[in-house]
């Protein structure tokens, strides 16, 4: 069986498809960059560059889905709840560059395309699912994993289902659209399983010693003057939102 991978490789899109979503990342791209400046400060950008080292060693790490399939972390949906969709958009992007240079994963003329299925259409959706879900992630620890692992699940179907859209549009092959879409929802509904458990996991450990760190939160921990973050039970112990 053919190793599927959302990473998509230079030739299997036509070159005016890859144009036209080199321009959507660009753009996309642009508008995050503009949209991040709002969010980051001194305590931020230590996280990002930690968040986008973290997802670039997990996208090199492949784990069995079925027989002669493998899958790796997106990473969307962990850089968005921990800090925001815009500058974890921009992480990703940044990510699947390097990638794309040092490692030809993905290769140059497909990079629009990878970056706007994982980095733009990936991310967007798993923050809006996540967003949707926020009070209850606000509520509990157990909200907390039950939204990031419904994010990041959401997320890889959505980015796989923008591939599918693509090859529609300029599919280099003679695959069926509908032997395609069946494969890659059904390959990456069970990837979406694994990254969901790692989204969650890692998130959950974050909010933990760190609550104010997490972006979907939106709050900060109630302390007094050198005491550490508190919970209460479950409960993640919070003031109002700023």
């Amino acid at each position: 069986m053919e190793t599927l991978a959302l990473h998509v490789s230079d030739g299997l899109l036509d070159v005016p498809t890859s144009l036209l979503f080199g321009v959507v990342a660009v753009a996309g791209l642009a508008v995050a960059l503009a949209m991040s400046r709002r969010d980051l400060d001194e305590r931020l950008v230590p996280l990002a560059g930690l968040v986008a080292a973290f997802v670039f060693a997990l996208q090199m790490i492949n784990f069995p889905v079925l027989p002669g399939v493998s899958g790796h972390v997106l990473g969307g949906a962990l850089a968005a709840v921990l800090v925001g969709p815009w500058v974890g958009a921009v992480g990703l992007g940044v990510v699947l560059l390097v990638q794309a240079l040092l490692f030809a994963d993905g290769g140059l003329s497909a990079l629009g395309i990878n970056i706007t299925n994982i980095a733009l259409l990936g991310t967007a959706a798993a923050y809006l699912v996540a967003l949707g879900l926020r009070r209850y992630a606000r509520a509990s620890r157990t909200g907390l994993l039950v939204v990031t692992f419904v994010a990041a699940w959401v997320g890889t179907v959505a980015a796989a289902g923008g591939f599918v859209v693509q090859y529609a549009l300029g599919g280099q092959g003679d695959v069926p659209i509908g032997g395609l879409a069946a494969a890659m929802f059904g390959v990456h509904a069970l990837i979406g399983i694994g990254e969901g458990v790692i989204t969650a996991v890692t998130v959950a450990a974050v909010a933990a010693a760190r609550p104010e760190l997490v972006h979907l939160l939106g709050r900060r921990p109630v302390t007094t003057a050198g005491d550490p973050p508190t919970t209460t039970g479950d409960t993640l112990t919070t003031e109002a939102e700023q």
